[in-house]
């Protein structure tokens, strides 16, 4: 079993720890501006709060017990967490939530803290995982965190809708690719040594089955929320994003 160091643990926790933590500061902020009030509007992200900490928190227990090891689990969590993120979307307040003015460039924060993709790269660099995988789930985390931010500023102005559009495509196919490589590597459908083993432990279990379906509905939402959006701009008066 991978004994990863303490740095490393660290920097898995901080990401897949933030990516949930600024969903419910957005979802807090977009019921707010849906008109529902702050009681609600705290409610919602408390509710938020709740399922992804219980999440997390089952998924550590299955990992440290060794359950990701085998297929076809690991794929099963990240599909099921991901349905039921989807499906929760379309409970009516949380819809309203995520309708909520200036949402469509909001949602695109949480992907900033996907920087610390770099897990990946420190992890390959210690010999414990291919760089088959390594490289391509790790620089493009680090682009789609780097990217994040700058694409969420445009939206909050009023431009970069097409950017926004692409920003969501790479960040799909990131993932996707992320986690096919991921399974391939790890569950010895390729060969490779070191092998992919590692993804399916404790910490980095944690970010397919939490991190990966979370990122994905945010995307998805995204996508939703750009078609629906009308194209004239938007006053950048958000305080997430203008400094």
């Amino acid at each position: 079993m991978y004994d990863p160091p303490g740095y490393l643990w660290a920097i898995t926790i901080a990401e897949i720890t933030a990516f949930p933590a600024l969903t419910c500061v957005v979802l807090y902020g977009g019921a707010e501006r849906a008109g529902l009030g702050r009681r609600r509007a705290a409610l919602l992200a408390g509710g938020a709060a709740v399922v992804f900490g219980g999440w997390f928190t089952a998924s550590a227990v299955i990992a440290g017990n060794g359950g990701y090891h085998a297929l076809p689990w690991l794929p099963i969590a990240v599909v099921g967490f991901l349905g039921t993120l989807l499906a929760l979307s379309r409970i009516p307040v949380v819809a309203r939530a995520l309708a909520g003015p200036g949402m469509v460039s909001r949602l695109m924060l949480p992907h900033s803290f996907r920087v610390a993709g770099v897990v990946f790269l420190l992890t390959m660099a210690l010999g414990h995982l291919p760089a088959l995988f390594a490289l391509p789930a790790g620089l493009g985390d680090i682009a789609a965190g780097i990217a994040a931010p700058l694409v969420a500023r445009r939206l909050a102005q009023g431009t970069g809708r097409r950017a926004a559009l692409w920003f969501n495509a790479f960040g799909i196919t990131d993932l996707v690719v992320a986690l096919a490589l991921g399974a391939l590597t790890g569950f010895g459908l390729l060969n490779l040594t070191p092998s992919g083993a590692p993804n399916s432990e404790l910490p980095l279990a944690l970010i397919p089955t939490v991190g990966v379906p979370l990122l994905l509905a945010l995307h998805i939402t995204s996508v939703f929320a750009l078609v629906r959006a009308p194209r004239t701009p938007l006053p950048a008066t958000d305080p997430l994003l203008v400094g």
